[in-house]
């Protein structure tokens, strides 16, 4: 098959702004195209060699690209980059080159798309010593054959700006007609691709087989699944109404969600936009191997940065640490991670996909060994909006971004690829950040564990109202701690040290160990929250509720100048939650 076909009908669809021709003219491009090239035919469409999961680029440096240009038409280097710098795109400059250098050129061979295609591949996979003048050598080898308008399409390809504007939707309509006799099978095509993630199969399958092949198509270990998406309200009330009255609620955490693929030892992890991040994270795809029960299963769970010795949970903006090539044994010792499940999709050869959620959270019970750094997202069962509303606190106090509402009706299946009411995203529709640090007095502590183990994993730490001489909690505080401190700490608190909770103490948290107020801290945070759990300000906001600091650290800051009386009091607190409120998109 000539590529030149291939450029004919990019041509035309850059020509035009109407979906409908664009969808004509894909039509008019598969019915031409062999069935056994429609898949990689698919895949140049999309300006790709591969599906996204098998984290094959393929891009080529701009400046290569021009080398090879240079070397294809015989022009010098700075001539292709002059009128690179007129076009903006190299596309048209190598066309035009190239349309010069056609006027004295008598043995060219025509291009394929098979050899358009494996040359690609080969450069997209060229590697190591010498595989620079490879690429360029490669691309010139197939460029002194192109015809000017061939070239124009290959160096888009190659550059990652083909940008011909065409949806994954459009091509599922065009392949529906050309080989489903109409877009009524859209949907079959659309099912079997958002359970694959590629295209190119998709069309392969249905190319060779007809709709009827693609109608047992079946969820597979290491293909992923595109994931289920939300939509977003602003109250309990509307959240509930929508879906029926009664929902299961669960954490939504502030980390990476994560697709995890279980076959036996091998386990592949693969992110929200499908990439393959197994080799960025081996510390959870071998908390999947040991605590996912199963022997082949498919899972989704939200990665999430934790502070092994205290437990807590930690920043997304600590978790993006992670996404690194190299120096990752050092990552994971800096940034462990944890693992939230909250889906189940496929066990065992069973495709869960089309299951109601209420049997796919039964299923995820079974299967998860539960431990401090595995465990099933926090969930809720309810039908009472003020349950929800201080469900959604404590999820916000314990550093999570609000909740994902889920229905559990007999229709919640999982929408692959889609966004519905099945879901629904309850987060705030604010912040408070927090730009000044507070001195914060010590009231309580928790046992460390791990390397804290013998010491205080965090302390408890409160403003002061004076209006009521009381101390009210405002924070657990486990971050920003030295070695040294963590030795000195415990010391320095030994003779405040009492028996139970203080009488001026008003806490809703139980510590293991108390304190009389007398020790004061300077404490910054990320920013200022409602509390279900902390007492500072309990129905100065909203009834019920108090103001807590979330993602407190100890700025290293003691204040031996300052008596517990003389902390940051309840008042300011508030002050500073109004003040500092914003609003934020979702």
């Amino acid at each position: 098959m000539r590529y030149l076909l291939v450029a004919n009908v990019y041509e035309q669809i850059e020509n035009t702004t109407k979906r409908l021709e664009m969808t004509d003219y894909l039509v008019e491009l598969f019915k031409k195209t062999p069935k056994n090239l429609i898949d990689k035919v698919v895949y140049l469409t999309q300006g790709k060699l591969y599906p996204d999961f098998m984290g094959i680029e393929i891009g080529m440096a701009e400046k290569l690209a021009i080398r090879a240009v240079a070397r294809a038409a015989g022009r010098r280097i700075q001539e292709i980059e002059n009128n690179l710098r007129e076009t903006g795109d190299l596309g048209e400059t190598a066309q035009k080159f190239l349309e010069k250098k056609l006027q004295v050129t008598f043995f060219q061979q025509p291009l394929t798309v098979e050899r358009v295609y494996q040359t690609l591949d080969k450069i997209a996979k060229a590697s190591g010593s010498g595989s620079i003048d490879q690429k360029i050598s490669l691309l010139a080898g197939i460029l002194s054959d192109a015809e000017p308008k061939e070239a124009k399409y290959i160096i888009r390809t190659l550059t990652g700006k083909l940008r011909l504007g065409i949806a994954d939707m459009t091509v599922l309509d065009a392949l529906a007609i050309a080989y489903g006799g109409g877009k009524e099978a859209r949907p079959i095509l659309e099912r079997a691709y958002n359970v694959s993630s590629d295209l190119g199969q998709v069309a392969k399958i249905v190319a060779e087989s007809g709709i009827e092949g693609l109608e047992d198509f079946k969820v597979s270990i290491g293909k992923p699944i595109r994931p289920m998406l939300a939509e977003r309200l602003s109250s309990p009330e509307e959240i509930l109404e929508k879906l029926g009255g009664k929902c299961i609620a669960e954490y939504k955490y502030d980390g990476e969600r994560v697709q995890a693929h279980k076959n036996g030892e091998k386990v592949f992890l693969f992110s929200r936009r499908l990439e393959n991040i197994t080799n960025q994270f081996p510390d959870a795809a071998e908390l999947v191997r040991e605590y996912i029960k199963p022997k082949s299963a498919i899972i989704e769970a939200e990665c999430v940065s934790v502070d092994l010795e205290t437990g807590e949970m930690r920043p997304f903006q600590e978790l993006m640490h992670r996404r690194r090539k190299h120096e990752i044994r050092q990552a994971i010792e800096e940034y462990p991670v944890s693992l939230f499940v909250f889906d189940v999709l496929y066990v065992d050869g069973k495709d869960l996909t089309l299951e109601p959620y209420p049997v796919r959270h039964e299923v995820l019970k079974e299967i998860v060994d539960i431990t401090d750094r595995v465990q099933i997202a926090k969930y809720l069962v309810t039908d009472d909006p003020q349950e929800l509303e201080t469900f959604f606190e404590e999820a916000i106090e314990n550093g999570c971004e609000g909740l994902v509402c889920k229905s559990i009706g007999e229709d919640s299946v999982y929408q692959a690829g889609s966004r519905g009411w099945l879901w629904i995203k309850y987060k705030r529709d604010y912040k408070s950040e927090m730009t000044d640090a507070v001195d914060l007095t010590v009231v309580g502590a928790f046992h460390g564990r791990g390397k804290r183990a013998g010491t205080y994993g965090a302390l408890l730490l409160a403003a002061y109202n004076p209006e009521e001489d009381t101390f009210e909690t405002v924070c657990k505080c486990g971050s920003g701690f030295t070695d040294e401190d963590l030795e000195k700490i415990p010391k320095m608190m030994e003779p405040h040290r009492i028996q139970h909770k203080h009488a001026r103490v008003k806490s809703k948290l139980e510590a293991d160990i108390w304190f009389e107020p007398k020790v004061v801290l300077e404490v910054i945070g990320a920013e200022i929250t409602l509390s279900p759990v902390h007492t500072c300000g309990t129905g100065a906001i909203r009834e019920g509720s108090g103001l807590a600091i979330r993602f407190p650290r100890f700025t290293g800051r003691y204040r031996p100048d300052k008596s517990a009386e003389d902390s940051t009091t309840v008042k300011e607190i508030i002050e500073m939650y109004q003040s500092q409120l914003k609003r934020v998109g979702n």
